[in-house]
């Protein structure tokens, strides 16, 4: 029976038909696969954000262009490099990752949803926490 509301119990179906749990160990055994899958969820995309930054300074590099305009893409630049491959690869994988979470966590298990969540903190907490830059406006209007 799928469960279409939040419940707390030990008895989960994660995923596949063969992953159930029926006991404490299997269900905590499936949390710490959650919890550790959400961090790596985490680390993948820190890997991903840092290898296309990478590829477009290397881009940025290998262009002698005096004059940069952020919105337009040059003809000139590759449009099916291996870096940009590469790229999309990591995409895809890091997008199917996220996807299995998100059904992982539509199983409305209270556990399995507090674990992802926790894994994902985590993860960004360890990861990703140097990504985000603060700026700060010294300007007392909201409209700044």
């Amino acid at each position: 029976m799928m469960h279409m509301t939040l419940y707390w119990g030990i008895k989960v179906t994660l995923l596949f038909d063969s992953w159930k749990t029926d006991s404490w160990p299997s269900y905590l055994l499936s949390l710490l696969a959650c919890f550790l899958f959400s961090s790596f969820y985490q680390y993948m995309e820190d890997r991903r954000i840092k290898f296309k930054s990478l590829a477009a300074a290397s881009a940025a590099t290998s262009q002698p262009s005096s004059v940069t305009v952020p919105l337009l893409r040059s003809s000139k630049l590759g449009r099916f490099s291996s870096a940009k491959f590469a790229a999309a690869i990591l995409f895809g994988f890091n997008s199917a990752i996220g996807y299995l979470l998100m059904l992982a966590i539509m199983s409305f298990n209270g556990g399995v949803f507090l674990a992802t969540v926790a894994g994902l903190s985590v993860g960004y907490l360890v990861f990703r926490s140097e990504d985000e830059q603060v700026v700060v406006i010294e300007d007392p209007c909201a409209c700044a």
